[in-house]
């Protein structure tokens, strides 16, 4: 108990800190765009820093779920380019995400587990079949928000490397859209339109993938058993 009351402070601290600090101002595309070129020249001086110093910020982010994880991956595109910039923003919002959703476990999971056992049972038992299935398809969806998708899953038994491996798979083609997006951030005023809804859609078709692959394989096997 001491050490979930010492996890909920740290993380209602940090929540506090931010809006009562107004850090959510520097993460904006016009704050970003101030700045950029000096931002850019310290970058080229001191690259290293630069990109550790934006992974750690990027998991406090996520971590905390906090808004601004859209705008960051912009400024990924900006200043470390396609490549660079997916790489670190794939990583850091996965390991963010699993942050948040191992804390989400450790809160709620007893607690939610003592008042809905027989319940949670068979989503348990669900999840340990198909819950890569579902994470990934929840993933790719950017409809889906992170921050919800952390505590639901939390509140399951699915393995943790299996949740960081799968978050990571699912939200690579978003990432890489936003990244992208980003090498052109003069010409973007809002994160609104960068997600069509013929992109979403199609983001919908590759998060069904592996349920019809699966439904494949079955009946294949069902057919041969015959």
């Amino acid at each position: 108990m001491t050490k979930r009351l010492a996890l909920l402070a740290l993380l209602i601290a940090g929540i506090a800190a931010f809006f009562w600090f107004d850090l959510g101002q520097w993460l904006s595309l016009d704050a970003f765009k101030a700045s950029q070129s000096r931002i850019d020249g310290y970058y080229q001086s001191h690259p290293a820093l630069v990109i550790g110093g934006f992974f750690l910020i990027y998991i406090a982010v996520t971590a905390l779920s906090l808004p601004g994880a859209a705008i960051l991956s912009l400024v990924a595109g900006a200043l470390f380019g396609v490549v660079t910039g997916t790489i670190v923003v794939s990583f850091a919002s996965s390991i963010g995400a699993t942050l948040a959703f191992l804390s989400a476990r450790f809160l709620l999971r007893d607690w939610v587990s003592s008042k809905f056992g027989d319940r949670l049972k068979a989503i348990d038992e669900g999840f340990a079949r198909d819950g890569a299935f579902y994470l990934f398809t929840l993933r790719l969806i950017p409809l889906f928000p992170f921050f919800i998708v952390n505590l639901l899953m939390g509140l399951t038994r699915i393995r943790v490397p299996t949740y960081y491996w799968v978050s990571q798979l699912g939200m690579l083609p978003a990432t890489v859209v936003f990244v992208n997006a980003g090498t052109q951030i003069s010409r973007i005023e809002s994160t609104a339109g960068l997600l069509s809804p013929t992109l979403i859609g199609s983001f919908v078709l590759l998060g069904c993938f592996p349920w019809i692959a699966r439904g494949l394989v079955a009946a294949a096997k069902k057919y041969n058993a015959r």
